[in-house]
């Protein structure tokens, strides 16, 4: 049995509009998301804008959401940080709060030799908690390959890939020459991953529409192509925004759609042009109306 199977959220960190975290609105989308069947809670990557938190922000964000998840589905905190001292700091930090696991990138400001690579990760490691290595070659400078992981892999607590490559063959390759989980790490290929071996989807939409999301990944998983493919293909222009370099400000527009607004993104992110709130509008549209109703 996979240890982080299912659907995971890769958890936005509301503000308020004066741009401070907001605690209150972070614990009531830990509580809404495991109400509507997620599988775990991952906060402090990307789309939760780990970089715009301070330390003292980044810390708390990481003990609200443990403290609202209360042991009924499992953190996998991010832990992406410019050093592997500070990348340490952030898994320890992790374990000691009571993380089931962290999402840790290769090193980010720097384009590494292999042995760089491996010697981060066995730094990582050493702490002791579980560890899913996270590939986003189109973002960071290393690509982890499959062969890249597959001598990775036999680091003792190396244990799951998010692959975000963009490329379902990744997940075959990945597969054959490892005995790692694979989990999808990008929304516009969250049915292609499950029908072919990925036990978990770290999502980015299923902030906005969790519900479908699980639904989906459950349909999926069964091989229940017919169900899935007409639900995927509704939800499929939602998900390309998970590939954006302004997925954090679409991905929180379809919460404010949903009915569940998590505030403003934190500058540099600035609001979007209104045609392409626009867009998104006419996306969600599609992605909520009910099955068998065409426009």
């Amino acid at each position: 049995m996979a240890r982080f199977e299912g659907v995971y959220v890769a958890l936005v960190t509301p503000f308020t509009t004066e741009l401070e975290v907001d605690h209150k609105r972070l614990t009531e989308l830990c509580e809404h998301l495991i109400a509507s069947g997620i599988s775990g809670l991952v906060p402090t990557g990307s789309l939760g804008e780990y970089a715009a938190l301070s330390p003292e922000e980044r810390s708390q964000v990481v003990h609200t959401v443990i403290d609202a998840a209360a042991g009924r589905v499992p953190v996998v905190v991010g832990s992406a940080a410019p050093s592997t001292k500070q990348a340490v700091h952030w898994v320890q930090h992790a374990k000691d709060a009571g993380a089931a696991g962290v999402m840790a990138l290769p090193p980010i400001n720097y384009n590494p030799l292999p042995h760089e690579v491996t010697t981060h990760y066995e730094a990582l490691s050493e702490v002791g908690l579980p560890i899913i290595a996270y590939n986003n070659p189109h973002d960071y400078k290393v690509d982890l390959t499959p062969d890249i992981l597959a001598d990775l892999s036999h680091i003792e607590n190396i244990v799951a890939v998010k692959e975000f490559s963009g490329d379902v063959r990744r997940i075959h390759a990945i597969l054959d020459q490892t005995e790692l989980e694979v989990m999808v790490g990008v929304d516009n290929l969250a049915m292609e991953g499950a029908l072919f071996g990925a036990t978990g989807w770290i999502s980015g939409v299923p902030n906005a529409l969790p519900k479908e999301g699980v639904e989906l990944f459950r349909l999926a998983q069964a091989g229940n192509l017919a169900e899935a493919s007409a639900l995927y293909r509704r939800l499929l222009p939602l998900f390309h925004y998970d590939a954006s370099p302004q997925l954090v400000q679409s991905i929180k527009y379809m919460m404010e759609l949903a009915g569940f607004p998590v505030g403003p993104t934190r500058p540099p992110r600035l609001a979007l042009p209104q045609a392409e709130y626009d867009r998104i509008r006419e996306a969600f549209e599609v992605a909520v109306r009910p099955s068998g109703v065409s426009s």
